[in-house]
C-alpha cells in the first residue's frame, strides 16, 4: 500500500509524521472521508469544498485543492481495489507542545482502505452526550474525534453500528459520523445544520433528491417515528431497524426502500454531482 504524504506517494511502512504534528498532540486537524468504486471517487468536488470550508472555520491555512486532487488520483491508482475508503487528512503540522501552532506549514496526508458494502439494515443507540451547537467546532469535520470514540464503543457495547446524539437544548442532532434522518406521516425530515450536526455531504444529496425537509426534532423523535435512516458517505443511505430497545417494522419501510432506489439510480448517474 502507498500513501501520500507532503508532497509524494509513500510506502506505508516508510511514512512518517512527526510526534510533535499539532494533528496528534492537540487534534488540530480536518479531515474528509469519501467512497470510491473501482478506483473512482464519489462525489470529490463537494468533500473537497467542505475541507475547505473546515479549514477557514478552524483557521488553517486554505488547503490546495489541486494538490490533493492530484494526491487522491495518485493514490487511488497506486492501490486498485473494488470499493475503498479515501481518506484525506490536513493538520496544523510540526508545532510546540501546547495549543499554539508552528510556522512550519501544514501536514496532507491521503489514504486509501478497503471496505465492504454496508448491510442494508442496522440498529442505532442513543446515548447520554450532547453535541454543542454553539461550540467552535459545530459543523466543522475536525480530527477531534474522540467524543465520537467513547461514543461509538458504547453503540457496539450494545450491539448497535451507531450511536445518536441530541444537542444542548435537546434537539436530535446526528451520529458520530452519520446524519440521521426520520420518517413521519409519509413525510422525510432531518434535522437542520444549525442543530449542530455536521452538513454531510450524503446528507445533502438525499436533501436534494428525496426532498426531505430541514426540521427541529426533538430527540423523543425516535419513540415515535414511522422509519428512521442513517446517510454517511460509506453508509449511502441505511435503514435502521431498532433504536434502544425499540424495534421499528418492516426495515428499510416503504419510504426508506424508495429513497434508497432514488439514491442508487442517482449516485450512479454522476460520480461527482
Amino acid at each position: 500500500m502507498k500513501i501520500w504524504l507532503d508532497g509524494g506517494l509513500r510506502d506505508t511502512d516508510a511514512a512518517r509524521v512527526s510526534v510533535f504534528d499539532h494533528g496528534l498532540t492537540v487534534g488540530d486537524g480536518i479531515f474528509e472521508t469519501a467512497k470510491t468504486t473501482d478506483g473512482r471517487p464519489f462525489a470529490l468536488t463537494r468533500h473537497l469544498d467542505r475541507l475547505a470550508r473546515s479549514a477557514r472555520g478552524l483557521g488553517l491555512p486554505e488547503p490546495d485543492l489541486d494538490e490533493v486532487r492530484r494526491a487522491c488520483a495518485a493514490v487511488l491508482e497506486a492501490n486498485p481495489m473494488p470499493l475503498g475508503r479515501l481518506r484525506i487528512t490536513y493538520t496544523g503540522g510540526l508545532s510546540p507542545l501546547g495549543s499554539d501552532r508552528g510556522t512550519s506549514g501544514t501536514t496532507l496526508v491521503v489514504a486509501l482502505g478497503e471496505t465492504k458494502r454496508r448491510p442494508d439494515t442496522t440498529s442505532v443507540v442513543t446515548v447520554p452526550w450532547t453535541r454543542n451547537e454553539r461550540g467552535a467546532l459545530a459543523g466543522l469535520k475536525t480530527t477531534s474525534y474522540a467524543e465520537n470514540v467513547v461514543a461509538l464503543a458504547r453503540a457496539h457495547e450494545h450491539g448497535a453500528s451507531e450511536a445518536l446524539f441530541a444537542n444542548t437544548v435537546g434537539q436530535l442532532c446526528e451520529g458520530t459520523g452519520s446524519n440521521v434522518f426520520v420518517v413521519l406521516d409519509g413525510e422525510i425530515h432531518t434535522p437542520p445544520v444549525a442543530s449542530g450536526c455536521l452538513a454531510g455531504i450524503t446528507r445533502a444529496l438525499a436533501v436534494e433528491w428525496t426532498g426531505a425537509k430541514e426540521t427541529d426534532l426533538p430527540l423523543a423523535v425516535l419513540n415515535e417515528a414511522d422509519e428512521i435512516f442513517l446517510t454517511s458517505s460509506l453508509r449511502d443511505i441505511q435503514a435502521v431497524h431498532r433504536v434502544d430497545d425499540r424495534a421499528l417494522g418492516e426495515a428499510p419501510g416503504p419510504v426508506t426502500a424508495k429513497a434508497m432506489r432514488i439514491w442508487d439510480e442517482r449516485a450512479a448517474d454522476d460520480l461527482d454531482p
